[in-house]
């Protein structure tokens, strides 16, 4: 069973058991966290598809931690012009173990 959902912008493609990366959400580490926008399941009898969303589908999980994502160089130079300039970005997230999906 999986299930494909919607979270910071992005889709994730989850199964129970599975830890994700998403974008940070407001939760302290053990919180329960619960994703109603839910796009797609898939089952061994086969699939439910959301238009857009499933109304009574969700995904249950458990905050592992946050974490800061590997750090993004970003260059930006102009040619002949002498203009250099050099930044960084490091993308805070949320780890989480994939409970259950409910139907």
């Amino acid at each position: 069973m999986f299930a494909v959902i919607k979270t910071g912008g992005k889709q994730y493609r989850v199964a129970p058991g599975q830890i994700i990366r998403i974008e940070k959400i407001e939760a302290d580490k053990g919180a329960s966290v619960s994703f109603s926008e839910v796009l797609l399941i898939g089952k061994d009898d086969g699939i439910q598809i959301g238009r857009p969303a499933l109304s009574s589908a969700t995904v249950k999980g458990e905050v592992l931690g946050q974490i800061r994502g590997p750090k993004l160089i970003v260059f930006k130079k102009k040619r002949r012009k002498g203009y250099r300039k050099k930044t960084g970005h490091r993308q805070s997230l949320t780890v989480i173990r994939i409970k259950e999906i409910a139907s």
